[in-house]
């Protein structure tokens, strides 16, 4: 039987490849195309591919697939010809890349090697000289993760800080609904970012296979700025992100952005701005229902001193 979730990538019997979006994968693969095969492409080494931004990427579907472009692209389970899962392709990945296996040595002595896998162009096996390293831990073991990357930039071998010309390229990436500085504090408290040698990487969260739970599907109601505590932050870091508040008519906030992932902690006074949605008898405020999620946001206002 197949299964797949977040951050793994699908093959189609196109040659095809997608990123999987969610966990939702009812009626279909919820997923967004990243690559398709083309001879002038700049990717691969046998076959050559052309990487696919998220707006040329709608553009394709809409010509090529119509019936499977949503809010992402829905792939049905039949077209699927090969699942890429980050930890299985790991293991190849550390005897290849010695900057791959430079953060695995890091992390192996307190997460399991089983709990760890790598995603994006690596995944693809698409990478060039460019290519950042989108790192996978599963379930609770990310938070150890993240702890043992932390003492590792403190030694500065072999992981280190961002430089500031880094963060702001980040920034400008982002473009987020916050200023670079009330950005930058965020950013850093978060520590799951980080460069080995000259390359950047992310500490991504995927939940384990017992963790996922059934989706729901919301109605909107409108656009609203709320002020609320955290109350459990427990899938902060997911996506998407989600943060319990105690709040009079909210129960969540959700952040379908990475911005905004793990961007305050349990007993935080926070501020957000997004969509309520209905779900059934209960509301809950969604953050990122655009890709730069324009006009929305999450800020601690605990951590900024507001």
């Amino acid at each position: 039987m197949l299964r797949t979730r977040l951050r793994d990538f699908i093959i189609t019997h196109d040659d095809w490849i997608f990123a999987v979006a969610d966990y939702c994968h009812e009626g279909g693969i919820r997923s967004i195309l990243r690559y398709v095969p083309d001879p002038l492409g700049k990717r691969g080494t046998h076959k050559k591919y052309r990487k696919l931004d998220f707006d040329d990427a709608f553009v394709f579907m809409k010509t090529a697939r119509s019936e499977w472009v949503s809010d992402v692209h829905i792939v049905p389970w039949d077209s699927v010809k090969e699942i890429l899962a980050p930890d299985q392709r790991l293991p190849m990945l550390v005897k290849k890349n010695d900057k791959v296996r430079a953060i695995v040595n890091v992390l192996q002595k307190a997460v399991p090697l089983e709990q760890m896998g790598v995603t994006g162009s690596l995944l693809a096996g698409l990478e060039n000289e460019s290519s950042d390293i989108d790192f996978i831990v599963y379930g609770g073991h990310w938070f150890t993760a993240r702890d043992v990357i932390a003492r590792a930039k403190k030694e500065k071998n072999p992981i280190t800080e961002i430089s500031d010309e880094m963060w702001h390229d980040i920034y400008k990436k982002r473009k987020p609904e916050l200023s670079f500085d009330e950005f930058l504090v965020h950013e850093i408290r978060k520590g799951n970012r980080g460069m080995v040698g000259d390359t950047y990487f992310d500490l991504l969260y995927v939940r384990d296979w017992e963790d996922i739970a059934p989706c729901l599907r919301g109605k909107d109601t409108g656009i609203r700025t709320i002020e609320a505590t955290v109350t459990n932050a427990d899938f902060a870091f997911d996506s998407p992100a989600i943060y319990k508040i105690d709040h009079p008519e909210i129960s969540y906030v959700l952040s379908y952005t990475h911005t905004y992932a793990g961007q305050a902690l349990v007993g935080e006074r926070i501020e957000a701005r997004g969509m309520v949605e209905v779900v059934g008898n209960m509301k809950r405020l969604v953050v990122g229902t655009t890709r730069e999620a324009k006009g929305e946001w999450i800020r601690s206002l605990t951590l900024l001193g507001v």
